[in-house]
């Protein structure tokens, strides 16, 4: 790949070439291939990083496409996982980048391959407890990982560098419970709030991976887009907390799996995961001959999916089933019951 193709990004002087070097023999894991996800990707892998694993546990659903600008029709049509649609799209964008997908939920059991010769973890995800679980590993290998958030118009974003910076566990000892947090399924998101907070996201990646840790900004940045609001919270008085019981104590709770849940609400489309540990590789040959006769079944090599009156089913090889189209908790586990079973 020839310099041309970065020459607008060298002559930046906060990059320049040995900048773009840096950035070219960088090596990235994007946690979640969603809204913010999606962003992260193409301008990362358009600023001619190395190499980019990407690890969604979702597959494209219709309503993901007002925000996810990624993907198409095609990918929703073919009910692609959301990490394999990402790299095809991303392969045509500059092929000269490794790119790796990991159809996977990222839990205790799954983050530390992910990891293995990272430079940088980016957070596309959707929930606390998957954020708390990249501050432990962030930690535990010295990772340093940019946080980011929206919903509504309303985003935050803020990097986290061990040994520099507060961890998450230093900004907010402990998870907020469920239900405390609004989400794009009770008040939505519109686009423009995903693509301001995944520049804001990727402008402290590339700061990072050219080694100009100088210019990472101190303050927490949140912004209302419809409210017409940008405030910063300066984080710059808050050093890490040798009481913290992450980078302080050095007790990762949430990789050694303490807060794991087992069914979870994700964001988006009213869908409900179910997973268990133990589940192994999951014969979705059989049980899609099962499920046609309860409704129409659709097949391909990561996961089927299954229509039963206004309730879609869709299960993965690794035995995560996302119930979508279900009203409550409740209303998804008695679905899951009588379609899946224990």
């Amino acid at each position: 790949m020839t310099e041309n193709r970065y020459s607008r990004q060298i002559l930046f002087s906060g990059i320049g070439s040995e900048g773009q070097a840096r950035l070219g023999r960088s090596r990235v894991l994007l946690v979640g291939c969603g809204a913010l996800g999606s962003v992260l990707a193409e301008i990362m892998v358009r600023a001619g990083i190395g190499s980019l694993a990407l690890a969604d546990r979702d597959y494209v659903d219709e309503s993901n496409l007002q925000r996810q600008s990624l993907f198409t029709e095609q990918d929703w049509k073919a009910g692609l996982p959301k990490a394999v649609a990402a790299a095809r799209h991303l392969r045509d964008i500059n092929s000269a980048v490794e790119l790796e997908d990991h159809v996977v939920d990222v839990t205790p059991d799954t983050i530390e391959p992910l990891l293995d010769k990272r430079d940088l973890i980016l957070d596309g995800t959707d929930n606390f407890e998957a954020r708390y679980l990249i501050n432990d590993a962030s930690l535990k290998f010295r990772i340093p990982w940019v946080y980011g958030a929206c919903v509504g118009a309303y985003g935050l974003c803020y990097a986290f560098v061990p040994g520099r910076t507060p961890c998450l566990r230093c900004v907010l000892e402990k998870m907020p419970p469920p239900g405390s947090s609004p989400t794009c399924d009770t008040v939505g998101v519109i686009g423009p709030i995903v693509h301001l907070v995944a520049a804001f996201e990727t402008a402290e990646a590339l700061k990072i991976l050219a080694g100009r840790l100088d210019r990472l900004n101190p303050r927490m940045i949140t912004a209302d887009l419809w409210e017409n609001r940008v405030a910063p919270f300066d984080l710059s008085a808050v050093r890490p907390d040798p009481d913290c019981p992450a980078c302080g104590r050095g007790n990762y709770e949430f990789i050694a799996g303490a807060h794991r849940a087992r069914v979870q609400t994700l964001c988006g489309s009213n869908a409900v995961q179910f997973w268990r540990a133990d589940a192994g590789e999951v014969p979705l040959e059989s049980i899609a001959r099962r499920l046609h006769a309860l409704g129409p079944v659709t097949e391909n090599e990561y996961l089927l999916r299954a229509q039963v009156d206004e309730i879609e089913i869709a299960m993965f090889r690794d035995g995560r089933t996302i119930v979508r189209g279900v009203r409550d908790m409740e209303e998804a586990k008695r679905a899951y019951a009588r379609f899946i079973g224990s």
